[in-house]
């Protein structure tokens, strides 16, 4: 945990959320300044600042964001999402703790 983190904050429920799932590895909540009808972040509880900052030995934690992307779009009524990982100052990263984006719920998201 990293002690200015608000992600860690979260993930040690000193900060409340709208917590949509959690385990002994990740967390998942709404985001509070959403992007789409439904807009939630997938972040794990071990502080890695950005994806530029992963290695070898997170690969699977990584790949467990990725798998519970479509279990929790569906559950919260989502047929087609979108996902984002903003990496770096330049990248669009705001909060050094990695994390996923999943947003829904509007034919009317960005084309990329």
């Amino acid at each position: 945990m990293s002690g200015d983190c608000i992600f860690c904050k979260i993930a040690n429920a000193q900060i409340p959320s709208k917590k949509i799932y959690e385990d002994e590895e990740v967390i998942a909540f709404h985001d509070i300044h959403p992007n789409a009808p439904v807009h939630f972040l997938i972040v794990p509880k071990l502080h890695i600042e950005s994806l530029i900052s992963c290695e070898s030995q997170h690969q699977a934690l990584l790949g467990k964001l990725l798998l519970l992307a479509p279990k929790l779009a569906k559950e919260q009524g989502l047929a087609g999402f979108r996902t984002m990982i903003n990496t770096g100052h330049d990248g669009g990263q705001e909060v050094f703790h990695i994390h996923l984006h999943v947003f829904g719920g509007s034919a009317k998201l960005p084309k990329t």
